[in-house]
This record gives C-alpha cells, structure tokens and sequence, in this order.
C-alpha cells in the first residue's frame, strides 16, 4: 500500500513538471502543436466534382504546425490556392466545418478568398440546424457568384467524413441527386471514400432534409487578408519555412500580432488592415456572460476552441 502511494505521488510530481516551459525545453508537443491524427494518410486535394462548384480537400495546416513535417507533406493555406490554380480553378469560398480554431485563422488566408465557420462535431451525423446552415452558405455563395465559376472549398480535419456527408446531403436534398450517385461522385473526386458507416447509412436510407429557409440570410463569410504576388508563391522543391523575409506584424492591430509566421512565408504583407475583430460570428466573454452563461459554461466553451 505504502509502494503504491509513494508512486502515486511520484507520478504526480512528475506530471506537474510537464507545464508548457518543460514542454519547450524537453521538445514534447502540446495538443494545440500537434499534427491531426491520420492526417498525412490523406491527398491534400481531391477534384472539383464535376457538374457542381465544390472541392473537397483537409484541413489546411498553420506554419507552426507546417513546420514539424517534412516539404513534400506540407499543405498550408497558400498550398491550396496554387494548388487549384494549377487545374485552372479559383477558390471563392471556405466552409470550414472542424470542431476548433487550432489549425489555422481566417487571418492566415488569402485575400481573394473567403471564409465560413460551421462548427460540426465530429462521428455523429449532423444536425438538421448543421444542414440547413451549410445549405445556406452554399445557397448564399452561388446566389451572388453567378457570374463567375468560383469554386466552393470544404474541409473538416481530413475532407472526407463530416465534409463528405454535408457535401453529398446538398446534392440529394437540393440538386435531386440520387444518394448513392451522390455517394460515388464525391469518393472519385475527392480520391477517398467516406468512411463513416452511420453517415452512409443515413445519406442511403435516411429521411432528405428540409430545405425551408435556405434563402434567408445567415452568418457573413470573413476575408482573407493576406496578399500573396504570383512570385512569392513556394517554388516545387524549395523549403519556404527556411525563407528569411521582413516581417510586417508592426504593420497589424495588437489583437493581430502573432501573424509573423504566415508573413515570413509571403513577404507581400495584408493587402489592408485586418477587420477588428475578426471573429465576429463566435460568442465572446461579454456576449456569453450578457446571456446568462456560468462561469463554468464560459470556461468549456474557451477550452473547446483551444482542442
């Protein structure tokens, strides 16, 4: 009895060690550092979908995180765009469905691009409320880019579950499109099939959802701030996290400092100073306290965002 406890308190010393500064020194990554799980097993990009605007691709990886992987894995905002305009497509839109804010910031995007949060929780199927937001964002999107063939970009973690079934639940419940048609085009395109069996079944067998108001007005995209020349595009080959180039974060709001490391990578600084603030569409300690929130409600929402 006394061995256990003697170890037990060993263990707990140990632990407590572990704070961030230790964590620095000893290499040891914090969640908010780490690469998703099972992230590199996925292509970056998968095709447009033909017949639609959409593209499907994972989630696009901050410098910080870019940097523990080797060049030829790295797939980061910019990576995107050059990407697409290699196939001769442009990117519009980004609907951004993961469970958090650690991968990368509206602010990390290019200018000539926006960007849309719908937070959608991951393994179960989404929520009718879920849906119908998607269906306006896209409904919102082609609505006022009829003029244009701008894609729709959509990504939770790795581009294929939860983005899989918003994507193929558009076709069926708007476009008509048979489930498992729907099904088939989105796996060919995006180079993976989906791999969650409750998600299928429910595309396959499950009741279509409503589309009643998916013309009223929702959340409003953010825009991309970071101008990038043609020229300062990473060149296949190169490493752009080893570039040294001037920074342009005296250039930002203090609430926007911490973009350097996005900036060390495209030297052409925000083409305009970033929106203040910029995360308008997520609840904030004076909304959330304003709305009879607990200290402890609060307190979960925050952590959540930092997963």
């Amino acid at each position: 009895m006394f061995s256990l406890v003697k170890y037990g308190i060993l263990f707990v010393r140990v632990k407590n060690l572990l704070t961030p500064s230790w964590r620095v020194l000893m290499n040891v990554p914090s969640k908010r550092n780490k690469i998703p799980d099972r992230w590199t097993d996925y292509k970056a990009l998968g095709k447009r979908i033909p017949g639609t605007r959409f593209v499907a691709f994972k989630v696009p990886l901050k410098q910080s995180l870019r940097k523990r992987l080797p060049p030829s894995e790295a797939f980061g905002p910019f990576d995107l765009v050059r990407l697409l305009g290699e196939e001769k497509e442009e990117l519009g839109l980004i609907i951004d469905l993961t469970f958090t804010t650690r991968y990368y910031k509206p602010t990390d995007l290019p200018d000539s691009v926006h960007y849309l949060k719908i937070f959608t929780a991951g393994h179960d199927v989404p929520t009718n409320l879920t849906i119908l937001r998607f269906k306006k964002a896209v409904n919102r999107f082609l609505r006022e880019n009829d003029n244009n063939d701008k894609l729709i970009g959509v990504h939770c973690t790795h581009g294929l579950n939860r983005t899989g079934y918003l994507v193929c639940r558009y076709l069926i419940d708007v476009e008509g499109m048979v489930p498992s048609e729907a099904i088939a085009l989105f796996n060919r395109s995006r180079g993976h099939p989906i791999e969650r069996e409750n998600y299928l079944v429910d595309l396959c067998c499950g009741p279509k959802r409503s589309n009643e108001g998916m013309e009223e007005p929702d959340q409003e995209p953010i825009r991309g701030t970071v101008s990038c020349r043609q020229e300062d595009s990473p060149i296949q080959g190169s490493s752009p996290l080893s570039e040294k180039v001037p920074s342009h974060e005296h250039c930002m709001p203090p609430n926007h400092r911490g973009m350097k490391e996005e900036m060390q990578r495209y030297p052409a600084g925000p083409a305009h100073l970033p929106p203040l603030p910029p995360y308008e569409i997520w609840p904030t300690r004076p909304f959330a306290q304003e709305h009879g929130w607990s200290r402890t409600d609060i307190f979960l929402w925050f952590e959540m965002l930092k997963d």
